[in-house]
């Protein structure tokens, strides 16, 4: 057992140096067209938060939840858009990673959790979350569906938030920040989803559709999901996130590209 965890956390920490040596952020220190080095403020920050991460990931006793092939997918995306606007459904030992890769920008995650949250933010207190309440549970998770398509204020035609509260679906009652921000990528691996008093990723693969429908600035909303190999996530997806948007996948992860919706009128899918 020592051996794996010795072999799990070697793993990890190279994962984290590979990926960093990756990115195109620019060092410490620059030369300048008169071979001086000049200091930004920005870079310093951002390289010392990634300092710390590799620091943190080298001497913890646990590894993010994903694979490497499936962070893979987040980090390019991460890379080719930073600094972005990155919303997190679920807290996790990978939330120091994600807030590393992403440094000038703005990363946000909403936890279900609060004694979760606690436990991951004691030592990480520079990492924003936000508790939710969910309205849902995976026991509803099939009656869920039929409440959509009975509601019209669920429907695409809707498509709005904020103080919805006759659709279960809809994350109504959200902090004003994560309404009014346009997210370049939203990341699903949460909340809980494997029992059946559990809140189900219901609620949040939802919202993110209707999130990314929204969108009023150029480009696609990335939205990337993890354990669709479960049955609740894989229809949910396909529901909302709809498979023409499918884009990549490898594992328990599938990436969505949601293009704003030009025509309020269509169907989600």
């Amino acid at each position: 057992m020592l051996k794996l965890a010795i072999i799990g956390l070697s793993c990890t920490t190279l994962l984290i140096l590979i990926l960093f040596q990756m990115s195109n952020n620019p060092t410490l220190c620059e030369p300048s067209e008169n071979g001086n080095l000049t200091v930004n403020d920005d870079t310093i920050i951002s390289e010392h938060l990634q300092v710390e991460a590799i620091l943190h990931y080298a001497t913890s006793r646990v590894i993010p939840q994903q694979t490497m092939d499936e962070i893979k997918i987040s980090f390019n995306i991460l890379k080719s858009l930073t600094p972005c606007n990155l919303l997190v459904f679920g807290l996790g030992h990978d939330s120091f990673m994600w807030s590393s890769i992403n440094p000038r920008g703005t990363t946000l995650f909403l936890e279900e959790d609060p004694k979760w949250s606690r436990a991951i933010l004691k030592d990480l207190s520079f990492i924003r979350s936000n508790t939710v309440r969910y309205r849902t549970t995976m026991y509803e998770a099939e009656k869920l569906i039929e409440h959509y398509n009975k509601e019209p204020d669920c429907w695409a035609t809707k498509s709005v938030l904020r103080g919805n509260s006759k659709c279960k679906l809809a994350l109504s009652m959200l902090s004003n920040e994560v309404y009014d921000k346009e997210w370049d990528i939203i990341m699903i691996d949460g909340p809980k989803g494997y029992f059946d008093q559990a809140p189900g990723r219901m609620s949040a693969i939802y919202s993110a559709a209707v999130m990314a429908r929204n969108r009023k600035g150029p480009g696609v909303t990335h939205v990337v999901m993890h354990d669709v190999d479960r049955d609740v996530e894989k229809v949910y997806a396909q529901l909302f996130l709809c498979r023409k948007n499918l884009v990549d996948g490898v594992g328990k992860l599938w990436h969505f590209e949601i293009p704003p919706a030009l025509d309020v009128n269509t169907d989600f899918c």
